[in-house]
């Protein structure tokens, strides 16, 4: 709801009167006349805190020949005072839905690094789920330097220090954007470009 919904909608029930005049409406639609007889006031004093309800659209007006009936817009009220909270904590709930999904995408990564690496860093094998393997890549692959053109030997090697299967895992370096190869020469795309793992099941 928009901010200035949510502020009418306030300013609208700051009064007595009117939320006199809501209670009274939760009963069923009512006509101005008895109203004013309910809250002994004037007719004009209920036409006017009325036309301010109904403006802010808390209530419903509707005429039948010289009388008017109100009613409350039940629909309104329900969503308007959900959407206060709502607006309130729409930020600091956001906030705290993506430091969930970074934790456990941080529990992730950790748990996949646990159970596919060595104690000394060595692949114990390439994982079959394309999210695993992804992890496994990024991880492999940001110990690389970014900007620095490295021959098909020099990757081979760095590949060598985790496995000894270079030539699969090369291709799938390339596969999934993390490396640009061009003339036998290897360069690591920006982050942009990776394959994400994030939004895999």
């Amino acid at each position: 709801m928009q901010l200035d919904k949510v502020v009418n909608y306030h300013k609208a029930l700051a009064d007595p009167t009117r939320i006199k005049i809501l209670i009274l409406l939760a009963e069923g639609e009512v006509h101005g006349l008895l109203l004013a007889e309910k809250l002994f006031l004037s007719a004009a004093t209920i036409t006017h805190h009325c036309a301010k309800l109904r403006e802010a659209g808390l209530i419903n007006e509707r005429r039948e020949k010289n009388v008017v009936y109100f009613s409350l817009n039940h629909y309104f009220i329900q969503h308007s005072a959900s959407a206060t909270a709502e607006l309130i904590y729409r930020n600091a709930k956001q906030r705290e839905e993506v430091e969930d999904v970074e934790n456990n995408n941080e529990r992730l990564v950790a748990s996949v690094i646990k159970n596919f690496f060595t104690a000394d860093g060595k692949l114990k094998h390439v994982p079959a789920q394309l999210k695993k393997k992804l992890i496994v890549l990024e991880y492999m692959v940001s110990r690389l330097e970014q900007g620095k053109k490295y021959t098909e030997k020099e990757i081979n090697e760095f590949i060598k220090r985790f496995h000894d299967d270079f030539a699969t895992i090369r291709r799938e370096f390339i596969m999934h954007q993390f490396l640009f190869r061009e003339q036998e020469i290897y360069e690591v795309n920006p982050r942009e470009l990776w394959a994400r793992w994030e939004s895999l099941s």
